[in-house]
């Protein structure tokens, strides 16, 4: 069974262009540049507060943008024409515990013209067909934020953005998660996932990393060992923040 969608016309899903956004007075995002390829799964990492979840609202068009710009699949982050292209799952589930995993997906999906049959694909997508009759609430932790991930597939979205989706959940099941991924990106399906855990980064094509709001690298987790020197990925990540923050001190110095 396989969630594929068409064909996209670019090889680049996203381009950011000197994005700032500053809320309350506090920089959040300061001049980041970068481009996702298309019909891959990029890794968004970095430690808490370091602006990932503000850069995906940025992305996928409820974040006011102070500088700069964000285009998504040829379009301004945002554009009415992409939502029906691009889904997005938050760190909170947001489905209906009262209704039953197949009705809370086949909601979404009405929204988007999706049928009953692209319901059921979605649900069996994410390894809950055995529970599709069952309330929402009555699930685990783990077995919910997958109805979220359900609700977001049923459109068979273009770029598919990820808030930490793996938080919470046991090991078993955050591999059958990332084996599902990368089978929608063998399928031509952009996705974005942001994730704090460093071990992540090795299931994804291509990462960016984050801190305090600035983008340290773009790189594949092999040129990430390479750059931090090290085969284990957090420790090469704290190599490189250590780097950064000593060219800044120089700076200031300077």
């Amino acid at each position: 069974m396989s969630l594929s969608s068409p064909a996209m016309e670019s090889s680049t899903a996203i381009q950011a262009t000197g994005l700032h956004i500053i809320r309350s007075r506090t920089k959040i995002l300061r001049g980041l540049d970068f481009t996702v390829a298309s019909g891959r799964i990029t890794g968004l990492l970095g430690p808490s507060g370091s602006g990932k979840t503000t850069l995906m609202r940025a992305i996928v068009g409820v974040q006011r943008i102070t500088r700069g710009a964000v285009t998504v699949l040829d379009r301004p982050a945002g554009s009415a024409p992409l939502r029906h292209d691009v889904g997005y799952v938050t760190q909170g589930a947001s489905v209906y515990g009262d209704l039953s995993v197949e009705a809370n997906v086949r909601y979404f999906g009405a929204m988007h013209g999706a049928t009953p049959a692209d319901a059921k694909e979605a649900i069996a997508a994410v390894g809950l067909a055995s529970l599709a009759r069952q309330k929402a609430a009555d699930l685990s932790g783990g077995q919910f934020s997958r109805v979220s991930l359900a609700c977001a597939l049923v459109s068979h979205p273009k770029l598919l953005v990820l808030d930490e989706p793996t938080v919470g959940l046991d090991p078993v099941l955050r591999a059958e998660l990332w084996e599902r991924f990368a089978a929608m990106a063998a399928a031509g399906t952009t996705l974005l996932v942001s994730s704090h855990v460093m071990e992540e980064a090795t299931h994804c094509s291509s990462l960016l990393l984050l801190r305090d709001g600035l983008l340290l690298a773009q790189l594949s987790p092999a040129e990430l060992a390479a750059r931090g020197r090290s085969d284990d990925l957090e420790r090469a990540f704290l190599t490189i923040i250590k780097a950064a923050d000593r060219g800044q001190e120089s700076q200031v110095a300077s």
